[in-house]
């Protein structure tokens, strides 16, 4: 195979080069990540630019008009990628635990799907994150055809004897990593272990597996798709050699832009000034859209449509879910008067706060109080949205959304406040659990 001889000819190349210059290696990791984010998402079918993508990740802009789902996924790759970049330093072996770690880091959040039953009727598919699939996730080919990947039941076994294949590949005294990364990559897409996002979870572990052996990442680019998905298929119809083949010229692309990097040149590729434009105009698009000024009607009508609603959406979750813990689960709202306004004139409120205080736990056995705020804060330009959470050690505040006036919280944005409020609910009650199960079994 041509492309995989001169992708090891390439990785000596740039082991001479090594130790790169640490801004010249960040100005090319940066690229590499922004890129991967991208390609890896857009494969998927994610509606982000790569200009949206970048002025996400780099400026925190949120693109208009575009889901929140999209730009959760992007957030959340990211995390992801970052995650795996630390890991690479470090000696953190490929397991199982890491698998499911990686894919709770992309997806997040559990969510709904679109699917069908066996008999063909449209239904609704849970997706777990960081759990393998509880239900089918066969496909149906162009030609009507049933593709089927690993069931629910085979799928821990089957897992299992990939991370011992890897394991063994490993140990090899002559292993050619290139070869194992892009073999990983199939063998994980054949099992298809989660409900989504197996193509993005085996595109971070093929990588994980390529830079621990000190080569670049490899970017599946989204033009690309066709070739990358045929060379899926050769591999299914027994021709894994074409797939590794596909890995391996990617490959050499990414190889040779880090020595380009390494070298002092320039790392711009042919469309790389036009996703500037795209990304400046993406910047420029929010400064004009969030040239919209503080006004009192607008504030009370955010806290009418939006603020009750998320307050009315918070009390029945969190009430369903946790009332078995406890006596009482008190949620209400507050609003704080902007003091630097002239009091004769119509009040202007600076912040509304929905607050939630669970006391009383119907245990003797742990104990402890949960409570958080989630405030909007009307600032000049915009509104933004942050939860807070207070305890006896420490404040933990973060931010959540940030909308222009006019704009009113949509169902996915409210779905998104809540059930991060749940999340938070459940980390605490695991968190007492776990203590006192760890204080139990010293006795």
């Amino acid at each position: 195979m041509e492309e995989l001889k001169k992708a090891l000819e390439l990785k000596h190349e740039l082991d001479v080069l090594r130790p790169i210059d640490a801004e010249r290696e960040a100005i090319i990791m940066q690229k590499f990540r922004l890129d991967w984010n991208y390609h890896s998402n857009h494969l998927e079918g994610n509606t982000l630019t790569y200009g949206e993508t970048k002025a996400l990740l780099l400026f925190n802009i949120t693109a208009q008009g575009k889901p929140l789902k999209d730009h959760i996924e992007v957030t959340g790759h990211n995390e992801a990628i970052n995650w795996v970049l630390d890991l690479v330093k470090g000696d953190r072996p490929l397991s199982e635990s890491f698998i499911r770690q990686i894919h709770e880091l992309l997806l997040k959040e559990p969510y709904e799907v679109d699917a069908e039953t066996p008999d063909g009727k449209p239904t609704k598919k849970k997706v777990h994150v960081g759990e393998y699939k509880k239900t089918p996730n066969h496909v149906k080919t162009v030609t009507g055809e049933i593709f089927r990947f690993a069931t629910p039941e085979e799928t821990p076994a089957k897992m299992t004897d990939l991370l011992n294949w890897y394991r063994s590949k490993t140990e090899e005294e002559t292993i050619n990593p290139i070869l194992v990364a892009a073999e990983f990559h199939y063998k994980f897409i054949r099992i298809h272990p989660f409900d989504d996002g197996n193509g993005r979870t085996a595109r971070i572990i093929m990588n994980f597996i390529l830079m621990k052996y000190g080569f670049p990442p490899t970017i599946i680019k989204t033009e690309d798709k066709e070739n990358y998905f045929a060379a899926l298929r050769l591999a299914d119809a027994g021709n894994i050699e074409a797939f590794i083949n596909y890995i391996a010229q990617n490959l050499v692309h990414s190889l040779e832009l880090m020595i380009s990097g390494a070298n002092g040149e320039s790392i711009e590729e042919e469309d790389d000034v036009e996703k500037e434009v795209v990304l400046l105009e993406q910047r420029f698009k929010y400064l004009n859209n969030s040239a919209t000024i503080k006004d009192p009607q607008d504030v009370k009508k955010i806290i009418n449509e939006s603020g009750f609603k998320l307050l009315k959406e918070i009390k029945f979750k969190q009430t369903k879910i946790f009332k078995k813990f406890y006596v009482n689960i008190h949620v209400n709202s507050s609003t704080s008067i902007d003091p630097s306004v002239d009091s004769f004139s119509e009040p202007v409120i600076s912040e509304f706060t929905i607050s939630l205080k669970a006391d009383q736990v119907k245990s003797t056995i742990i104990d402890g109080n949960f409570s958080f705020d989630l405030k909007f804060e009307f600032k000049s330009e915009h509104y933004a949205i942050s939860y807070i959470e207070k305890s006896e050690k420490m404040i933990i505040s973060k931010n959540l959304l940030k909308k222009k006036y006019g704009e009113q919280l949509t169902e996915e944005e409210i779905d998104y406040l809540v059930s991060q409020t749940v999340k938070k609910h459940k980390d605490f009650l695991k968190e007492k659990i776990e203590q006192k199960e760890e204080e139990n079994s010293k006795k």
